[in-house]
């Protein structure tokens, strides 16, 4: 596992999308192996032998095998250079800890792929509109007190890698964001930053071509 990192990513998962976001912001060149979800390549052996969990996202670095998005993002954080993505102010980092948790484990794991699987397609849809809308009203609240032009103050933060994903699938599901000015200015403004643009799923190698 010498050499640069190498991230386990599928284009459209949320939470593959803000590890990458988080390497562009560090300027992290790594190797992107696609694990696609939709053939349920997670489940099979071979990347079972990565990922116990069958879930992406994963990742091979300093000898390790790292899981779990937002612990991959605070290892990143903590063993690279570059911009920090966790405020050094206590209140600060609560925060933005906070507000990346409303959507990492309070929202996404709720309407992610396996989920909507579960549910079907007759409710799929219904679902997923519920459980974003309830973490949104409470995310809207708190973030319309913390922000700056972003979630919290004017420095990008953890949670501003959460919440872009997290936005595009409301979007996916038509959920109503004008419901949400605070969130959909604070999004506004990120999608405009090179490190937000390079993590797109639309410029991911698996990407299908109708989707770029």
């Amino acid at each position: 596992m010498a050499g640069k990192p190498i991230l386990y990513s599928y284009f459209r998962s949320s939470c593959s999308w803000r590890v990458r976001i988080a390497l562009a912001v560090k300027g992290i060149d790594y190797e992107y192996v696609a694990v696609n979800l939709l053939k349920s390549e997670q489940l099979g052996e071979k990347y079972r032998s990565v990922n116990l969990t069958s879930q992406v996202p994963s990742m091979e670095v300093d000898g390790m095998v790292l899981t779990q998005s937002n612990a991959i993002i605070e290892y990143l954080d903590e063993t690279r250079e570059g911009p920090s993505l966790l405020p050094k102010d206590p209140k600060k980092r609560f925060l933005a800890r906070q507000l990346s948790q409303i959507i990492s484990c309070g929202i996404q794991p709720l309407q992610n792929l396996s989920v909507l699987r579960y549910l079907g397609d007759e409710r799929k849809v219904e679902w997923a509109q519920k459980v974003i809308t309830g973490g949104f009203e409470a995310f809207e609240t708190l973030v319309d007190q913390s922000s700056g032009k972003y979630c919290v103050g004017d420095e990008v933060t953890m949670a501003d890698l959460c919440l872009v994903p997290q936005v595009y699938n409301a979007n996916r599901f038509k959920v109503d964001m004008s419901k949400y000015p605070a969130i959909s200015r604070i999004n506004a403004a990120l999608l405009e930053l090179d490190a937000f643009k390079v993590a797109h799923p639309s410029k991911q190698p698996d990407c299908p071509e109708d989707l770029r």
